[in-house]
């Protein structure tokens, strides 16, 4: 999508309007640095201040991060997210935990009363590539596809408020379960998530709902930093600073 010189009336609402459309239709995907402002200069045709005041209009709403020495990165494909990006970003894990559980819960329920063959073909696909990510060690494909993995079980339910919603905290999951997952795939921490796929074909929603509600808690875990915990201390006793407030061991698998 090509940028467009904007009429001089309402520069810069334009040049928020222009900059916000290359973020949604996915021009300028999450995780991207956008043009410099120069180069949004050259583009638009508009004055330095002009772009100026629109990308940190974008950037205060969450669409966008202004890392100095490093550029402007896409955070967010929308102001709700962008909003729950900074809201929830710091949030207790066992906290993301429960409603990750309680949303991929009722997807995946739904998702077996009312998945397509095209939403099966997905879901095997996308249940094959990760398991292949995982195979190469490959954490950061890994995160990526596990994530589109759940996000395509989310569209499997058919129901667009929930996949709107879940969208939106898309985000936040995401930069959860990468901390979580970390560098390094160990064989031991691998969980399968056959069962889920395998409940969804079968239409069992009762099922399909338990497994994915138990996943985001088995994701808890002790930070890689620290030393487990002997065995006759539970997490819950530990300074809440110190533990990622699960009841689980070290030892328990990652998504």
């Amino acid at each position: 999508m090509a940028l467009g010189q904007p009429r001089r009336s309402g520069l810069s609402d334009q040049v928020i309007t222009q900059l916000r459309n290359q973020i949604t239709s996915g021009e300028w995907p999450v995780g991207t640095r956008i043009p410099t402002e120069p180069e949004l200069v050259d583009q638009l045709g508009v004055a330095r201040n002009t772009v100026r005041e629109a990308v940190r209009a974008l950037a205060h709403n969450g669409l966008l991060d202004i890392r100095q020495g490093s550029g402007t990165y896409v955070v967010a494909t929308s102001e709700l997210a962008g909003v729950m990006h900074r809201r929830f970003a710091g949030s207790d894990p066992r906290h993301v935990a429960e409603l990750r559980a309680t949303l991929e819960s009722s997807a995946a329920r739904l998702a077996a009363e009312r998945r397509t063959d095209r939403d099966l073909k997905q879901l095997d696909a996308l249940l094959q590539r990760r398991e292949e990510a995982w195979d190469a060690r490959d954490a950061e494909e890994f995160v990526t596809v596990d994530a589109a993995f759940h996000h395509a079980v989310v569209v499997a339910s058919h129901n667009d408020v929930l996949l709107e919603i879940y969208a939106d905290l898309g985000h936040v999951l995401r930069a959860w379960l990468r901390e979580d997952v970390g560098e390094t795939l160990r064989p031991e921490n691998h969980m399968d998530h056959t069962r889920l796929v395998e409940a969804i074909h079968a239409g069992d929603g009762e099922r399909a709902a338990t497994e994915a509600a138990g996943y985001p808690f088995m994701c808890l875990r002790v930070p890689k930093t620290e030393e487990p915990p002997k065995a006759e201390e539970s997490l819950e006793t530990r300074e809440p600073s110190k533990a990622r407030g699960s009841s689980k061991s070290p030892e328990t698998p990652e998504p």
